[in-house]
């Protein structure tokens, strides 16, 4: 039987592009977006959300009108600034992202998956030194992160951004199985459900320019204050 040459086992080899954009989807990524529903649980507390039908609807409209629309579309636009070391472009997206949180729940989990992320970057050498010194001076919000690791994979931008918002659709999804609850095949249900949406949703964030990127939605940011004194919850948002 023939061996393999050495240099094509070798361990030091880079995963793929498709495989740095799986890993960065995995709910595995050790960065904490398990920890946070969105305010999906407050909408469970206020009786929003009750089941399988309600919850999809509320994650898909959270798609479409807050991510596409607000988080997605600076991934857009700070994917090629990464990879053309636009820091000007960078600094200003990132300004825009922690101007938008609009409660102190959303503003702790953009800065925290931002520096956790930042972290896996660096003890995994993902990124350059010069990349890693001005992602932590930004100081970074979680998308200005996810871009940068985004970026580092080169894969095309319409598949970066349905990487990422399948992984957030992950999260939700697992985030609605514990808070409503539901069971496994329900939680398929709905991510079939996102899988089908999300191509739409990137079209919209690819489309968005500054002008017309927002993170408007009074509803959610009125559920993410009540969140913060529930009494009960297991979600950090």
């Amino acid at each position: 039987m023939r061996t393999a040459p050495a240099a094509s086992m070798s361990t030091d080899s880079a995963p793929s592009g498709l495989l740095q954009l799986i890993w960065l989807a995995s709910p595995a990524l050790p960065i904490g977006g398990f920890s946070y529903s969105e305010g999906l649980e407050a909408a469970i507390e206020q009786g929003l959300v009750h089941n399988v039908q309600s919850a999809t609807d509320w994650v898909v409209d959270h798609l479409h009108l807050t991510q596409s629309r607000g988080d997605m579309a600076v991934l857009a636009q700070a994917i090629p600034a990464w990879q053309c070391g636009d820091t000007a472009r960078l600094q200003a997206l990132n300004d825009w992202v922690m101007a938008t949180r609009e409660t102190a729940e959303m503003r702790l989990q953009a800065e925290q998956m931002g520096r956790s992320l930042l972290d896996w970057l660096r003890n995994l050498q993902q990124a350059s030194d010069a990349q890693l010194n001005c992602c932590a001076q930004l100081p970074p919000t979680y998308p200005l992160a996810m871009a940068l690791a985004l970026s580092l994979a080169q894969a095309p931008l319409a598949q970066a951004l349905q990487a990422c918002a399948f992984g957030w659709a992950e999260n939700m999804t697992q985030a609605a199985l514990k808070a409503v609850p539901l069971g496994q095949s329900a939680g398929q249900r709905m991510l079939a459900r996102l899988a089908r949406e999300i191509p739409l949703a990137v079209q919209t964030a690819m489309q968005t320019n500054d002008e017309d990127r927002q993170a408007f939605n009074p509803m959610l940011a009125i559920l993410s204050a009540r969140h913060e004194t529930q009494y009960s919850r297991i979600f950090r948002s």
